[in-house]
């Protein structure tokens, strides 16, 4: 490798730290945006659980409609899975792609909804059934709409059981692929676990119930993708901050290799020129 060369790559690789540096800047923008989203909706989802908890054990569970589904006629899995739209993520997609091909052990029973293009070109590759994209681009994720698309074909009786598949945001550093059944309810176990409050719910607790059970199933949803998008961009932030400072390393070694040669150019001259000087004197 000649000091031209060197040069050139010195600047080649300067030219992908400036989109490094500039990607990670609007990362840790979406990512500051994304994890307040998460992380303040959390109080909501909290409350929303106790209420749902203060009101279970007063009420024969096995009287809601969503605990009526007849699910023996099926043998089928429908999973939400919540992915990226773009890569440049470190192994955020491929990770949460290891926990769903690890823990779904039959993909030919397997229907997916899928939100994120990452995902939705990955369920054809396992042999999963892709009956719904809802990938959106730079716009809101319409969640009532893929509640109600989950929550129609699962009163049909049309699957056993229905999960999510998405990264939990735990901190910038953090996030854990996981694969979370929300669907049947598991009401009668929720309701053992309660202590024996009984409160006086007007006008009717089953309503309240059944209204609670739905509203708590779409946080359920809508909790996953919020912590879906403060994943992907925290991994994206990190990721090209990994990549800045391995370009800043990258253009140190070239730095040093490129002084090395221009060194040994000039050690090469004074020694011609020596050699040339003591010619002539004899």
């Amino acid at each position: 490798m000649n000091l031209r060369q060197v040069r050139r790559k010195i600047k080649s690789v300067g030219n992908v730290k400036k989109i490094t540096r500039a990607m990670q800047l609007v990362s840790a923008v979406k990512m500051k945006k994304a994890q307040t989203v998460a992380i303040e909706g959390r109080p909501y989802r909290e409350k929303l659980s106790e209420m749902f908890h203060k009101v279970l054990p007063g009420i024969d569970v096995s009287q809601l409609p969503i605990m009526k589904v007849d699910r023996s006629q099926s043998d089928r899995e429908l999973i939400v899975l919540i992915t990226a739209n773009k890569g440049m993520c470190g192994a955020f997609n491929v990770n949460l792609f290891r926990v769903l091909v690890n823990n779904s052990p039959d993909f030919s029973k397997t229907d997916v909804i899928t939100i994120g293009k990452k995902g939705a070109a990955f369920a054809p590759v396992v042999g999963a059934s892709a009956i719904a994209d809802y990938t959106s681009n730079n716009q809101m994720i319409d969640v009532s709409a893929v509640f109600e698309l989950v929550l129609k074909r699962y009163m049909e009786g049309k699957y056993t059981k229905v999960s999510l598949v998405y990264n939990k945001f735990i901190s910038t550093l953090r996030n854990d692929p996981v694969k979370e059944q929300i669907l049947p309810f598991a009401l009668e176990t929720e309701k053992e676990k309660q202590a024996p409050v009984q409160y006086v719910v007007e006008p009717d607790a089953y309503i309240l119930m059944e209204r609670l059970v739905l509203s708590y199933l779409e946080e359920k949803i809508r909790g996953a993708i919020q912590n879906s998008e403060a994943s992907e961009h925290s991994a994206r932030m990190v990721a090209m901050k990994n990549a800045t400072d391995n370009a800043v390393d990258v253009i140190y070694n070239l730095t040093l290799t490129g002084n090395k040669i221009r060194q040994q150019k000039i050690t090469y001259e004074l020694l011609d020129m020596i050699t040339a000087k003591e010619s002539v004197e004899v």
